[in-house]
């Protein structure tokens, strides 16, 4: 999950976005570090991972940088996949990448459909976004049924 978040923290600061921490884990803070000006912290609970962005400062930067940071992680889980292909590494980053891709609330398959939507209707429609927010997770639970009817 570094490996992601850390495709996120660079795309953002070649976009000029600044970034205060990157988190490994969920919750409360066991331990942090400052390296050049960004908190790397470790939390109690270890689901999930994050980078904090200036969320202004990424609204304010064209459809296509938007959609670049928001698919970094993505891309970098994907180099690694290929790279390490065929060890239990590459899997996970590949998997990783897929799950990712997914339209599930707050995952980057979600966020790049919402830049999408808000580019497409010029502005924030709650009634827009919920609604791919709930199909977004139908067609996410039907992919996975999918899956898992092939492999078992």
């Amino acid at each position: 999950m570094l490996i992601h978040e850390f495709g996120h923290l660079l795309a953002a600061r070649r976009s000029g976005i600044s970034c205060t921490e990157l988190g490994l884990g969920l919750g409360p803070k066991l331990f942090s570090v400052e390296i050049a000006n960004i908190r790397f912290s470790l939390r109690l609970i270890p689901l999930g991972s994050f980078v904090l962005l200036d969320s202004i400062a990424l609204k304010n930067c064209s459809l296509m940088r938007q959609l670049c940071v928001h698919l970094a992680g993505i891309g970098f889980n994907l180099i690694c996949g290929v790279v390490f292909y065929g060890t239990w590494f590459g899997w996970f980053n590949l998997l990783i990448a897929a799950g990712n891709l997914l339209p599930l609330y707050q995952h980057d398959g979600w966020k790049c459909g919402v830049v999408i939507l808000r580019a497409l209707m010029r502005r924030k429609s709650q009634p827009a976004e919920w609604a791919l927010t709930f199909s977004g997770g139908f067609v996410s639970f039907v992919i996975g049924w999918a899956i898992v009817r092939m492999f078992v």
